[in-house]
């Protein structure tokens, strides 16, 4: 035969007639999925007013603010009992030893044997309804875990709120497979890389410091990813992340970045939470004017540094700067390229403009963006923003170091950040090339200086 026709036995065939009728015996067509999935009542923002206040006087981390979120939800009366902290041997590191007595960890045969710490208050307690899982150093099994409870709302019908916390450089880096099969299975929970930041975690050398699985995570269409600065930016990510997941029925999950580095966290300003969870809103605006002005952007702690950087533009050079806290350079790029598709597929409508081109199309100056990520990381902005833009990164392998000499290592300090914006404006002819080279000297910067990647 020249062509191999489809043979399709007609529906009325006694072939047919017999799988229906051994199909319908075997309870139905398979595989199908259940829509029927149970919804929690999420807690309002309100409910994580303390993060969403100032620290005042103490100064605290991201991911102790965290923790204080995280002991919140297990209080509340509507899903406290499904929320599932899951940590890798790390719980003290993060902050998480109160727990130890208030949940206990999780184990079939209870506590059978006396801790070191038996004599302190928050002593490692293992129990039979013990609610955290500690699975020692086993980041796959603790992601294992993870999935199990994330993906329970499905396989069981009975949804769990699990929460991960982990090294950020041993999760999508180890287990890159495991969040890859999470997004396969629509699964949902919270992913939180905790000590993450390639110049935040200081004192640990190239195996721990992370400057790439936001990265990691963008290859996953449906993980939601953020690194966000300030306490409030981290409450109004988890309660919204909640509501999307839990109320609403979404399958993605999140993955968010926090740190080790302690500081001032300020009171959330009004009417900033949409422009949190779409990636950026603008946090402080220069009241100078002129012709001389830059737009600055930033993440994580290095966003503190670009907001230090904008003080030192104003007071010692005379150039007005706005600050930016770009919360999610993954979800304004995944907004630009779907733009970017629908623009194409309907070239006789009014195109749509992507919400970071938005913000910044009105705005004057160069672009510089800053982020404890690799350059890589930013550069996803570069088609959405409308003029010049800068990309501030830490290429290169880890160090053990302090904080400040490790940004300055991979210039992304509030001094290269200043050099940036200078190099930016003379480029543009806005100020001349002879101010970045007087300016070098005071900044500590040298032409000599090695490339990060190559040293």
């Amino acid at each position: 035969l020249k062509d191999v026709p489809y043979y399709s036995p007609a529906p009325d065939s006694p072939e047919i007639r017999y799988m229906m009728q051994r199909r319908e015996a075997l309870q139905g067509v398979m595989p199908k999925r259940h829509s029927a999935v149970e919804r929690l009542a999420t807690p309002p923002l309100a409910a994580f007013s303390s993060q969403l206040s100032s620290s005042g006087k103490r100064e605290i981390s991201t991911t102790m603010a965290f923790v204080r979120m995280l002991s919140t939800l297990v209080k509340d009366k509507e899903i406290g009992q499904r929320v599932v902290p899951i940590v890798p041997d790390e719980a003290r590191t993060f902050g998480m030893e109160g727990m130890f007595r208030q949940l206990g960890i999780y184990s079939s045969v209870g506590q059978r044997y006396t801790p070191h710490d038996s004599g302190q208050i928050m002593f490692y307690k293992e129990d039979e309804r013990g609610q955290i899982l500690e699975e020692g150093i086993n980041e796959a099994g603790a992601m294992s875990a993870w999935l199990a409870a994330a993906t329970s709302f499905s396989t069981s019908r009975f949804t769990m709120v699990p929460f991960y916390i982990f090294y950020s450089m041993f999760g999508f880096q180890r287990i890159g497979d495991l969040a890859w099969a999470a997004g396969d299975s629509q699964a949902r929970g919270f992913l939180i890389g905790a000590t993450a930041g390639r110049t935040t975690l200081n004192g640990e050398g190239l195996q721990h410091q992370d400057g790439h699985s936001h990265l990691m995570a963008s290859t996953i269409p449906n993980c939601v990813s953020y690194d966000p600065t300030y306490a409030y930016e981290l409450a109004v990510i988890i309660q919204n992340g909640l509501k999307r997941m839990y109320e609403d029925g979404e399958n993605c999950f999140y993955y968010i970045t926090t740190m080790n580095e302690n500081y001032h966290h300020p009171e959330m300003p009004k009417g900033v939470e949409d422009g949190i969870l779409k990636g950026m809103y603008p946090r402080t605006a220069s009241k100078k004017r002129g012709s001389k002005r830059v737009q600055l952007m930033g993440s994580g702690t290095i966003l503190r540094e670009v907001e230090a950087a904008a003080e030192m533009l104003e007071e010692q050079y005379g150039i007005a700067a706005d600050v930016w806290s770009v919360t999610s350079i993954n979800e304004l790029a995944r907004e630009g390229r779907a733009l970017e598709r629908h623009n194409r597929l309907n070239p006789m409508d009014e195109p749509k403009v992507p919400y970071v081109t938005e913000c910044l199309s009105q705005r004057a100056g160069p672009f510089v963006i800053a982020t404890d990520y690799i350059k890589a990381y930013g550069e996803q902005l570069r088609p959405y923003v409308p003029g010049a833009l800068t990309v501030l990164g830490t290429d290169g392998y880890g160090r053990s170091d302090t904080r400040s000499k490790l940004r300055d290592f991979f210039e992304v300090s509030r001094e290269w950040i200043v050099f940036a914006a200078l190099s930016a404006l003379a480029d543009q002819k806005v100020i001349t090339k002879q101010v970045v080279v007087d300016a070098m000297p005071a900044l500590g910067i040298a032409a000599s200086k090695s490339d990060p990647t190559t040293v």
